[in-house]
């Protein structure tokens, strides 16, 4: 009982095809028609006489700044030269400057673009561009004035560059006016909080914006803003990076590990470590990953950070509850695996899904009931309904889950509402485990279907692969009352599982709810507070006018209640930057509001507090223009957009295919059929339905 689609286009948008190429195919359809040629070959040539000619995502770049003419001729390769990463690591905090270096090397004045990932709820506060001599700093402006400054200025000749957001972790780099052999240098600056769960602290840095699966309803230049092209597979180091971290964690620590990344490790002082990279430059194509481990008894269980800022107090709060000791005595679960094959997920991602899989079905207790859903194009269920955990059943979901392959679209919105709509027995304790990379660029579309559709169930996610989509893993899980995770490498399957399933079979912290004693009003962020499973500390962003004075946590697991005082006037470190990360998560909690608050509200409320707080938001941007016009106004402006590796262990072919009958541009080929013969008919009849596209 699946939902299925019939078509699927897996093919970039960015293709160009030649003059001879072009010329040959009106030739072909002409002499189609005058030879008579049957309605039925005609549309043959139609679907898939482009396919042969359509440019390889593979071949289409092979390194660096991808130099186009505004006409569509490719001028000049423009290498990035070095990307330099520096994070300064105090207790729970990450400061990260990133600084990116390129060049023209053409003889003609240019302009770029560069896509890159941030972690979900960075607060970026700051960029600065130097060429040459000359530094040009950003200032934040209204996301539409910010792009009218820029086109202003790159009409005018001036050096300028422009940063937005698409994504909460996607943004968008476009600097102009680049002169011959000129380098370009832009620094970023911006703040982060450390995880933290299961007593281990984690740091990732998100390297590579992975291809994004397209669905219909969304439009070709939002899709162009989340997807850029990307560099074929084994150029060499493309996009080099290199990246120095220290670590004050304020704590004896047992061990740090780079999960991914060989790294030197320097230790000057107790509780501080030096890294760096061992090879000096890797490749950016999958997440840096650093996780740190206090040594036994020095575990935190309170962290405060406050920061003064324009005559009003703001903190970030870590308080982490008690453990539960046994797990809990809850009632019969029904759990619902979702797993997805979509052909992002080949390789070494779907053999670590399904092996996470395999472990979950051997987990299942004789009163549990499952179901399992594999997706790509189709959904399709292993049950009508969720089953007992019989033997019987346990062996045909593993053979289920044997046959699955990887290929097709991420059709992700029919998976999670045959979830959803599958309502658990009343007695029982639901809990839907999503395991996909999350490359899809439908994000919203899927937040207010769990919003709609959750009732009591609980959705928990684990990210798959070397770049997952985070945002969507974190706000899926937030949204859903759950937990996220992630498996990067076969390796850690039964690691990344075991703490899962864990969580899963211990009682929750719910029902949590601040007393503030102090004087004037709290501003607490998150609004809503989260349920929090074993392991899991409670994160607040507060401010106030005045925060010296004592709050009580009250929460309750398993039936019995549990409290802690909070002196927020004692103890605390102070740290710059603290009002940035209580603004951040405002926008986070504004922009999730959509079944209270109109688009206007939304936007009119983001906007107060981001030029407010100096940050870039859906709605705001930093912009920098010179002053001087350099570029002659005899000299035409060319531009491109700077490649990005393909996340590691993904595969060109399966993402995006080569047969004709997977990769086509078909809508287009269509369209011309009808404009040039008139077989309106014909393609209404027999032509495929596209449902969605890779990117």
């Amino acid at each position: 009982m699946g939902v299925s689609t019939e078509t699927d286009l897996k093919t970039p948008l960015k293709v160009q095809f030649s003059r001879a190429f072009i010329v040959d195919m009106l030739f072909t359809l002409l002499a189609a028609v005058m030879t008579g040629l049957s309605a039925g070959v005609l549309l043959i040539l139609l679907v898939f006489g482009w396919s042969s000619a359509q440019a390889d995502p593979a071949g289409e770049t092979a390194a660096g700044l991808q130099l186009i003419s505004l006409d569509g001729r490719q001028i000049e390769m423009a290498p990035l030269l070095n990307t330099r990463v520096e994070i300064d690591v105090a207790g729970m905090l990450a400061w990260v400057k990133v600084e990116q270096v390129f060049t023209n090397p053409s003889q003609l004045w240019m302009e770029g673009n560069y896509q890159f990932p941030l972690a979900e709820g960075s607060a970026v506060e700051r960029m600065r561009m130097q060429i040459g001599k000359r530094r040009i700093e950003g200032v934040i402006e209204e996301k539409a004035a910010a792009k009218r400054i820029f086109r202003q200025a790159r009409e005018a000749g001036k050096k300028a560059s422009l940063l937005s957001q698409q994504r909460p972790n996607i943004f968008t780099l476009s600097a102009t006016n680049i002169a011959p052999g000129e380098q370009v240098r832009v620094t970023i600056e911006f703040q982060q909080t450390v995880d933290y769960s299961g007593e281990e602290f984690e740091l990732r840095f998100p390297m590579v914006v992975a291809p994004r699966y397209i669905p219909k309803q969304l439009s070709l230049d939002e899709a162009a803003s989340i997807s850029p092209p990307v560099i074929a597979e084994g150029a060499g180091l493309i996009n080099p990076l290199a990246m120095e971290v220290r670590i004050d964690a304020g704590m004896p620590l047992s061990q740090v590990v780079s999960r991914y990344h060989r790294m030197v490790e320097e230790r000057k002082e107790p509780g501080v470590v030096h890294l760096r990279l061992a090879d000096g430059e890797v490749q950016a194509d999958r997440d840096i990953v650093i996780n740190w481990r206090p040594e036994i008894g020095a575990e935190p269980q309170l962290a405060l950070f406050r920061e003064q800022w324009q005559g009003q107090d703001y903190a970030l709060l870590m308080l982490m509850p008690p453990a539960s000791a046994t797990a809990a005595e809850v009632l019969s679960r029904e759990l619902v695996f979702i797993i997805d094959r979509s052909g992002s997920m080949s390789g070494p991602s779907m053999a670590q899904a399904k092996a996470a899989l395999r472990l979950a079905v051997s987990r299942l207790q004789p009163d549990d009931r499952f179901n399992l859903i594999a997706f790509n194009n189709r959904s399709q269920s292993l049950f009508s309904n969720p089953q007992s955990a019989t033997a019987t059943n346990q062996q045909r979901a593993l053979g289920f889950i044997d046959r699955l392959r990887a290929d097709g679209g991420t059709e992700m919105r029919p998976a999670l509402e045959l979830a959803l709509n599958q309502q658990a027995q009343v007695e029982r304790l639901r809990q839907i485990v999503f395991l996909t990379d999350g490359s899809v660029g439908n994000e919203q579309q899927l937040f207010t279907l769990i919003q709609e559709k959750l009732g009591d169930s609980r959705l928990f996610t684990v990210g798959i692969g070397s770049a997952p989509n985070s945002h969507f893993m974190q706000r899926a899980a937030d949204f859903g009352r759950g937990s996220f995770s992630y498996i990067g490498d076969l390796s850690e399957v039964s690691s990344a599982m075991q703490v899962l399933f864990t969580k899963l079979e211990h009682p929750s912290m719910r029902d949590i709810r601040l007393d503030w004693q102090g004087r004037g009003e709290l501003d607490v962020e998150p609004g809503r507070l989260p349920d929090l499973y074993l392991g899991e500390p409670l994160l607040l962003a507060l401010k106030g006018s005045d925060l010296d004075g004592e709050l009580q946590v009250v929460g309750e697991r398993d039936g019995a209640a549990w409290s802690r005082l909070v002196d927020l006037g004692r103890g605390e470190t102070q740290r710059a930057g603290v009002h940035a990360l209580w603004a951040r998560e405002r926008i986070r909690s504004i922009m999730a509001s959509t079944g209270t608050t109109t688009p206007q509200q939304r936007r009119q409320a983001v906007l107060k507090i981001a030029l407010e707080h100096q940050l870039i938001s859906p709605f705001t941007s930093l912009v920098a223009v010179e002053k001087t016009p350099v570029r002659p106004q005899n000299e035409s402006l060319h531009g491109g957009d700077l490649p990005v590796s393909l996340p590691a262990g993904w595969s060109v072919q399966a993402v995006f295919g080569q047969l004709p009958g997977t990769a086509t541009w078909a809508p287009l080929n269509l369209l011309l059929g009808i404009g040039l013969l008139g077989l309106a008919w014909i393609t209404l009849r027999f032509a495929p339905r596209v449902t969605g596209r890779w990117v």
